[in-house]
């Protein structure tokens, strides 16, 4: 699933929100230095946030037709997973991911970071997630259901609970393998909450971007976004989702981290 989200860079580019700018000025502010590495960069949305802020990015990123799209707005871009990626002896001040570090092996990710981060630079995993409105969450775990019963989604509509509440658990996931590599001061975990009003169409742009959508044939996300649309349709055609862009940042301390093979 990690490499279904080329399928369409150009959409994901065009519908994935940018990251709060007072997220972005804090990373900025935590880092003792310009030069970021970007892990698992994507279409480049918050690289070309970090190089409007003045910051010097390279992307690593495992699917090329998301690495192309990335060089095609400017960012430099080489193509691997994390890690797989050879640093070939560069270091940075900043390690950032957007929305894509809980597709890194938790401790062998902080491992790496820590091995190519100066001392007191910062490690930064973040993510987006957004909550659809009860009846239009309801409709789509419907949907799923029947084209792909086997699917985690399918159960979304159903528990009432926050799936913005939730998210923090991959941070927190994180932080635990930050502090297994011993080389970190501790996680400081962080959250920012904002809203963003889509139209029908809008949201019908955006939803197959995600990765329940990204794997399954067209036929099968076509009925999911046929149930979204008559459940949005019921609501005006409009809605506004609640998001929440979860986060931690970790300063690297001057004690060497442990050597691993790679």
């Amino acid at each position: 699933m990690a490499e279904s989200f080329g399928v369409d860079p150009k959409r994901y580019d065009r519908t994935r929100a940018a990251y709060p700018e007072a997220m972005i000025e804090r990373i900025v502010a935590a880092s003792p230095g310009p030069d970021f590495l970007n892990v698992g960069c994507g279409t480049g949305i918050e690289a070309r946030q970090f190089r409007a802020a003045g910051r010097t990015v390279l992307g690593v990123e495992p699917d090329p037709r998301m690495a192309d799209f990335a060089r095609g707005t400017g960012v430099e871009v080489e193509v691997a997973t994390f890690e797989a990626w050879e640093p070939a002896g560069r270091t940075f001040d900043a390690v950032v991911s957007g929305t894509a570090w809980h597709w890194v092996d938790p401790v062998a990710g902080a491992t790496k970071a820590a091995r190519v981060l100066r001392p007191g630079g910062v490690l930064a995993p973040f993510g987006h997630v957004y909550q659809l409105p009860p009846t239009v969450a309801e409709a789509q775990a419907e949907a799923y259901r029947r084209v792909a019963p086997d699917s985690p989604l399918g159960f979304n509509g159903r528990s009432g609970a926050s799936i913005l509440d939730a998210y923090q658990g991959l941070y927190a996931r994180a932080a635990d393998g930050i502090r297994e590599t011993g080389a970190f001061d501790e996680p400081v975990l962080w959250r920012y909450d904002w809203e963003c009003t889509y139209s029908r169409d809008e949201l019908l742009d955006l939803v197959p971007t995600s990765g329940g959508l990204t794997s399954l044939p067209p036929d099968q996300v076509a009925e999911v976004l046929a149930a979204l649309g008559t459940a949005v349709d019921e609501l005006g055609g409009i809605v506004t989702l609640p998001y929440a862009t979860w986060g931690l940042t970790a300063t690297r301390t001057d004690v060497p981290p442990p050597h691993t093979k790679e």
